[in-house]
């Protein structure tokens, strides 16, 4: 009989689940269910109902079962991947008080600015827990939620992450790991322990609401027999701790000792490497976060990645593939044509007002192979702004691991390699943080079984390179997009003002 693992993604558009060959680490079989977010909110509003994701594990589990012809008794262990920073409030029956907020959710700005003048500051809040209030994290969600809406949060008895929610459904156990207990911004990342400055600031009464925290090779708990009948599979397999997609994506794409960044292009952008001590940003636009291996994850993400592409590809009626052709038709650079790529606001730089802007329109560039070229380099200018932040702080590149949609296509790969100027790799299995997951849960499968083992070893073994699909940076683009960032960044920094009194005329416009 085979010894199979299932890794699970709930993502903000999809759901994808993996069977995994525990010996080989052959992926056996995967599928997915996509869902959308909650329509017509007000602007900035960005949420879900949790039970879209449970629906969505069922049916991609499901799918993945099937196309791996596999039993239920094979199946030895589980691990859950999810969105980071989502708010799921649970009240003392376990159930949802209201739709889980999502970490691209902007409206939270106010009560970021808030928690951290009560903390002393940006460099205090930095010195008391390592990690900046972003409006994007959980915590400015709590405080949202008390002041706007004072009955749900006086229901409020237990703060979950959309991962633990869906770990909680699967166990019955209300637990949070450290990698993704660090998004939440409650947690001082130098000590794994929650933070009790930042946590009164928002209530006192808040620590008695925050689940216990345990390591990330411990399991959660096991799965519980309704759970179990839902998702055809036998009560009582081990479900690990899972993490947040960018903890599970570092496990996936091999990302488990120091000297690896990966990249991941989808919805939103993030870039991360391994780390064996926190990597504190004192300008607070790099996330310190923890990983889900018990060391840390130095951690830089922008909003807007494949969401730009698509909306632009979208708008001209374009296939995938002619979207890439158009652009291939267009030099580095676009002819001039410059996007700044704040479509939803921005995290790396923290922009959360800001929106999207182009320069360089003319007759030569009022096309569609500029415009679709110019969205995929500014959302690539867009994340090197955090790559060069990283390397100020001692993380350097020189091979990029590349994941998401965006990875698929070669153009865009060209493109990143160009503009971080290092080699851009693949991974045979593209899906890193649903297959991270499934690795995780092989880790601590194996050691509840008293083994010796060690995620790196697990990762090393299992995660292969896609050589085919390898690419290097070309010196002439290299030196295109060097002068282009610097365009991009002066774009920034010289719109800050006028976003922010764009967003306060927003209400007297209608």
């Amino acid at each position: 009989m085979r010894t199979l693992l299932i890794g699970i993604d709930s993502g903000t558009q999809s759901t994808k689940a993996l069977v995994v060959e525990a010996r080989t680490g052959r992926v056996l079989g995967e599928a997915a269910a996509r869902y959308d977010l909650i329509p017509n909110l007000p602007p900035g509003a960005k949420e879900q109902h949790p039970q879209t994701w449970r629906t969505a594990v069922i049916r991609a589990v499901h799918g993945a079962l099937k196309r791996a012809h596999a039993r239920a008794g094979e199946v030895v262990a589980l691990g859950v991947s999810g969105q980071q920073h989502g708010f799921v409030p649970l009240d003392r029956r376990g159930e949802v008080i209201r739709p889980a907020k999502l970490w691209c959710d902007t409206v939270t700005a106010a009560e970021s600015d808030q928690i951290m003048a009560r903390l002393g500051g940006l460099r205090a809040t930095l010195r008391k827990q390592g990690l900046a209030i972003l409006p994007g994290y959980t915590a400015s969600k709590i405080l949202w939620l008390k002041r706007h809406e004072p009955r749900h949060y006086a229901r409020l008895a237990t703060v979950l992450l959309p991962h633990d929610y869906l770990n909680f459904w699967l166990t019955g156990e209300r637990v949070m790991e450290y990698g993704d207990a660090s998004g939440t911004a409650l947690l001082n990342v130098r000590t794994r322990r929650w933070c009790a400055a930042t946590i009164t600031a928002i209530d006192a009464a808040l620590m008695d609401k925050l689940p216990p925290l345990i390591p990330s090779d411990q399991p959660a708990g096991r799965l519980q027999p309704a759970a179990a009948r839902e998702l055809g599979l036998n009560p009582g397999i081990l479900v690990s701790a899972g993490g947040g997609d960018n903890m599970m994506g570092a496990i996936g794409t091999g990302n488990t000792r120091p000297g690896i960044v990966s990249a991941s292009f989808g919805t939103s952008g993030t870039i991360y490497a391994c780390a064996a001590q926190p990597v504190v940003d004192p300008r607070g636009e790099i996330a310190a976060f923890c990983d889900s291996t018990n060391r840390w994850l130095p951690l830089l993400c922008t909003m807007n990645v494949t969401g730009a592409t698509e909306m632009v590809r979208r708008d001209f009626g374009y296939t995938h593939t002619q979207f890439e052709k158009q652009a291939g038709r267009v030099p580095p650079g676009a002819h001039g044509l410059l996007l700044l790529p704040y479509l939803e606001g921005e995290r790396t730089p923290n922009v959360p007002n800001g929106t999207g802007a182009l320069i360089g329109i003319n007759p030569r560039t009022f096309r569609a192979g500029p415009f679709c070229r110019a969205v995929m380099e500014g959302v690539t200018l867009g994340m090197n702004y955090g790559l060069r932040r990283l390397a100020e702080l001692g993380v350097r590149a020189k091979q990029i691991r590349a994941t998401g949609g965006g990875a698929q296509s070669k153009l865009w790969r060209q493109i990143m390699a160009d503009v971080f100027n290092a080699e851009v790799v693949t991974l045979r299995v593209r899906e890193g943080a649903a297959y991270g997951a499934a690795l995780q849960a092989l880790w601590c499968w194996r050691l509840q079984r008293g083994e010796r083992v060690r995620i790196e070893e697990i990762t090393d073994a299992f995660v292969t390179l896609n050589r085919a699909e390898t690419t290097t940076p070309a010196a002439r683009a290299v030196a295109v997009y060097r002068e282009l960032q610097e365009l991009q960044d002066t774009l920034s920094s010289s719109l800050r003002e006028v976003f922010d009194r764009r967003a306060c005329m927003l209400p007297r416009l209608g």
